[in-house]
């Protein structure tokens, strides 16, 4: 009968020790209720995208990169395209794949801060596309997410960072 006595004491006793901290009043001065808060990450709204970068939605059922990148041939075809005007360099940045959801031809990065036409090249393979940069908060040294039809178009890895050099189309 002690045993069992002394075992449920133990067990109530172990239980309560996450909170013991907070009802002795040491450690941290933060109310139980505001340390349960997780912050909210901001909302981020979709990009209105410039006619030469824009696509629609993916349908809800797409599960391939094929299916997901709803550009035209013909879109591609012109983004590829060399730059035909001079273009102004901004960096280079690493870039991840951004919401493969999210259609278009686009670039989210901190080296610009307002959204304006430009170009991204892969330097690997020397291939270009035309994108909308899109301003994101961070140090323009932060990483950048790129659009699912921009990477397929400039060959890069869907899965790897790559580094890309990013320009403003004039």
């Amino acid at each position: 009968m002690n045993r069992i006595l002394i075992t449920g004491f133990l067990v109530i006793g172990v239980a309560g020790c996450g909170n013991i901290a907070q009802r002795l009043g040491i450690g941290r001065d933060v109310p139980q209720s505001a340390s349960a808060v997780v912050p909210a990450e901001p909302d981020v709204t979709a990009a209105v995208l410039a006619p030469a970068t824009a696509a629609p939605p993916p349908p809800v059922a797409a599960k391939t990169a094929e299916t997901l990148d709803t550009t035209t041939p013909e879109q591609r075809a012109a983004a590829a395209a060399p730059a035909t005007a001079p273009t102004k360099a901004l960096g280079k940045t690493v870039a991840s794949l951004g919401s493969p959801t999210e259609p278009g031809l686009w670039l989210k990065t901190p080296l610009v801060k307002t959204e304006v036409q430009g170009r991204v090249t892969n330097p690997a393979n020397g291939k270009s596309s035309i994108v909308t940069l899109i301003p994101i908060d961070g140090p323009a040294t932060a990483g950048s997410r790129m659009s699912l039809a921009a990477l397929r178009l400039i060959g890069a890895s869907l899965t790897d960072l790559t580094e890309v050099e990013v320009a403003l189309e004039s």
